[in-house]
């Protein structure tokens, strides 16, 4: 048996426990506790069963205001004039969402820093998509930064509009941004047409999951394994809609295979056979090859859903495991997912309130419906 045993004046003389004190759960509480904490008080803050069937019997956007009053949402809408907008209630939303992750940003130390960090390269990722599809279609720039997502914002993105070709988007806008490592593998194409905007998104989202991976993975577990999880799904959900979306496009079958994320479950055999499909049948044989997929693909007969619905749902889930384990960063990144997939939930309510279309009013997706 290791025990400590106490010197004469009191204090602790080293003993052979202390070689054991190394793990996450003895460290981890150091920087990270308090953290951790705030957190675990967001995701007891998620939206319940019963609140949402209390939103769903709303008739007013108003009704639904009073009600999110009385949860930890709180007052979040209590200086915002009548009549309501469903846009409005979702601005706010993200504007809430945005708050709590930075408050926890401000203060937290490396490396939970950096990890955190790395969530907000994603939104940067679709901000500069965002714009340069915008100024693409001749819309101007002023019109399009108040839309993009505050957690993606950077100095530099304001310059977009200069760029007409990947290597002038890196030169002069992307070079010494965190996402200027993931854009130096997109200079080939050779200008900034439809086709390329989209491989240019895709190969910044491969780059990017393979380097956050990466990161994970050196921090050791648990967040490791936690998060490994989590962007091996992210990695599978891209590669089967790199495939489909490929159809009947200009992408060939080895431009396709490059733009795959290879840290997912696919890699290598799955990703091999993806590269080769023709049509969504031949994706749907290679799905029934990994349990963990078939069942979004599969016919399910008396539901609207979606296989994007279906992989909004296995991400919630996901995601909502992450809570089931202690001492890990996955938590950061897996409250910021829930939080977003609560916000639409809210907006899709709020849709249907307001276009008095309550049919569907129930298409939302829960989460910890299991604890609930």
């Amino acid at each position: 048996c290791h025990t400590l045993t106490m010197g004469t004046c009191g204090g602790i003389i080293p003993g052979p426990t202390d070689t054991l004190m190394y793990g996450a759960e003895y460290t981890f509480n150091v920087d990270n506790g308090y953290f951790e904490g705030l957190v675990r008080g967001f995701r007891c803050g998620i939206l319940s069963a019963d609140d949402y069937a209390n939103l769903c019997q709303c008739e007013t956007l108003e009704d639904l205001k009073l009600h999110l009053q009385t949860t930890d949402y709180g007052n979040f809408l209590a200086n915002e004039p009548s009549p309501l907008s469903v846009s409005t209630i979702e601005d706010k939303l993200k504007e809430k969402m945005v708050a709590e992750f930075r408050h926890i940003r401000h203060q937290a130390v490396e490396p939970l820093a950096t990890f955190l960090d790395f969530i907000t390269y994603s939104y940067m990722i679709d901000n500069v998509i965002f714009l340069l599809t915008g100024t693409r279609h001749k819309r101007d720039m002023s019109e399009l930064l108040p839309k993009c997502h505050p957690l993606g914002m950077f100095e530099e993105i304001g310059a977009l509009t200069i760029a007409s070709t990947p290597a002038e988007l890196y030169g002069s806008v992307l070079k010494d941004t965190p996402l200027g490592p993931f854009m130096a593998k997109c200079m080939t194409a050779p200008d900034l047409d439809e086709l390329n905007i989209e491989i240019i998104r895709n190969t910044l989202y491969k780059e990017y999951l393979e380097t956050f991976h990466k990161f994970c993975q050196e921090l050791g577990d648990p967040t490791s394994n936690v998060m490994n999880t989590i962007l091996q799904f992210e990695a599978d959900r891209r590669a089967f809609n790199i495939t489909v979306n490929s159809f009947g496009t200009e992408l060939t079958k080895d431009e396709r295979a490059k733009l795959y994320p290879t840290i997912g479950t696919l890699y290598p055999e799955g990703l091999a056979k993806l590269k080769d499909c023709n049509d969504h049948e031949d994706v749907q044989g290679i799905v029934r090859m990994f349990d963990e997929y078939a069942p979004l693909f599969a016919e399910q007969s008396g539901t609207e859903k979606t296989l994007e619905d279906r992989f909004f749902e296995q991400e919630v889930r996901i995601n909502c495991e992450a809570f089931e384990q202690q001492f890990h960063y996955g938590i950061f990144y897996a409250l910021t997912k829930l939080k977003e997939q609560e916000a639409r939930n809210i907006v899709w309510i709020s849709e249907c309130i307001a276009q008095r279309h309550k049919a569907k009013i129930n298409n939302y997706i829960p989460i910890f419906e299991k604890d609930q």
